[in-house]
């Protein structure tokens, strides 16, 4: 099947055989497809390594057969981003979120939309956290693990919005004591609900519930982006 002027970023590449690359792409009708681009780490290659480099938005023709795509051409279909420092570990990490939760060829229209929308988040603003907690929001959402941001597990009332909760993945938020451990504000479940960055506190909070509810469907595995992370806020 051929595949013309396909939305498209690169995820992650490795090298294949002596000139080419394997490639980990995120496509906006294909979902995601490991992708051969044949010759391009020659010196004079049609289509140059730069041009594949991981956050630039791509349109890819292929030439999908079996497992594998083909890549017959690249090009630019926006302005190159540059993710550096914090910001490019972000980036990274939504990329090994992607390609950790999602099986390829598997279409989300959604989940591309949502990707395309938060690297300029990444660039534009230090508040690199809350960009992440709505990313993984929405990528849930896609993949079908929407989360319960609004009512009780138990009762189906609405969350308190002075009340503590534990967020219990194949339940959703239950009532616990405010010391428990990942204890959270109905106020700061709401608030990712609603789109609205929580309080600095909350904002921590969330992003354990969240490490928490993706550590789940990733079967208890970890993500190597968290260590990476951790790394780097221990070195300052």
């Amino acid at each position: 099947m051929r595949l013309d002027q396909q939305p498209a970023y690169v995820l992650h590449a490795r090298p294949y055989r002596e000139t080419s690359l394997l490639l980990e792409c995120l496509t906006r009708d294909q979902g995601r497809l490991g992708v051969v681009a044949r010759g391009v780490r020659r010196e004079r290659a049609r289509t140059p390594r730069s041009q594949l480099e991981p956050f630039q938005p791509l349109a890819l023709d292929l030439l999908l057969r079996g497992e594998l795509a083909t890549l017959v051409a690249a090009e630019s279909s926006g302005a190159p981003l540059r993710l550096t420092g914090d910001a490019g570990l972000a980036g990274l990490y939504l990329n090994e979120l992607v390609v950790r939760l999602t099986g390829r060829q598997d279409p989300y229209p959604g989940l591309f939309d949502a990707y395309a929308r938060t690297l300029p988040r990444l660039v534009e603003t230090a508040e690199l956290g809350w960009s992440l907690r709505r990313f993984e929001r929405d990528l849930l959402e896609q993949l079908g693990y929407g989360l319960q941001l609004d009512a009780e597990a138990d009762s189906g009332e609405p969350l308190d919005t002075a009340g503590w909760y534990r967020y219990e993945v194949e339940r959703g938020p239950v009532r616990c004591p405010p010391g428990r451990g990942h204890a959270l504000r109905g106020e700061d479940l709401l608030a990712l609900a609603e789109d609205r960055r929580p309080s600095t506190q909350g904002l921590a909070a969330l992003r354990m519930t969240m490490r928490e509810v993706i550590r789940f469907y990733l079967g208890g595995g970890e993500l190597r982006a968290w260590r990476v992370l951790a790394g780097a806020m221990t070195r300052r």
